[in-house]
């Protein structure tokens, strides 16, 4: 049993509105936030025996949270048969195409180290975006990072699926590109 006591009769009184704010901010669906926020405080009973008091109870319950979404994206875009987003960071064969977050430590491992890198990524990526031609980091962002629809993308922006998915195209390509140059 780890030393330090979390209290998980406390959670949903101090970390419920935080999760749901966090969740919501990135799913926006409110039904499926609460689900996210409920599946979080479920797996941290799970794991409680876990927890090393290395961070806050609240970072930790974060970092589950954090799974919980990627999770929640991963099963959306399987269920529509749409291809999963992928970034080739290496010139290998054997691994090309492998997910970008797979590169990312693990949150329920986390050391300095992994907290620095994590930093770093995020830093690189958005160093990346800025590079991108206006158009293509909008439709790079609104599809990858906030997982908007293509009909919304389409209708927001004016351009047709066919366009969109040439723009999404190039801009992987490119963010691909300038990450291995400048991340990895």
């Amino acid at each position: 049993m780890p030393t330090h006591k979390i209290d998980p009769n406390q959670w949903i009184t101090l970390y419920s509105d935080y999760l749901f704010n966090y969740t919501i901010s990135r799913i926006n669906d409110r039904d499926m936030a609460k689900d996210i926020v409920s599946e979080t405080f479920l797996a941290g009973l799970k794991s409680m025996r876990n927890f090393k008091g290395e961070a806050s109870e609240r970072t930790w319950l974060i970092s589950i949270l954090k799974r919980k979404i990627i999770d929640y994206y991963r099963k959306t875009n399987s269920k529509k048969g749409k291809a999963e987003v992928r970034i080739s960071y290496n010139s290998d064969t054997e691994n090309e195409g492998d997910w970008l977050e797979e590169r990312v430590a693990d949150p329920f491992d986390k050391t300095a180290e992994d907290t620095i890198e994590n930093k770093e990524l995020a830093l690189a990526i958005k160093q990346c975006l800025s590079k991108l031609p206006k158009k293509q980091a909008t439709v790079f962002e609104m599809k990858t990072i906030l997982d908007y629809e293509t009909e919304t993308i389409c209708n927001e922006l004016n351009i047709t699926a066919s366009n969109l998915w040439v723009i999404i195209h190039r801009a992987r390509t490119a963010m691909a590109s300038c990450l291995e140059k400048n991340w990895f």
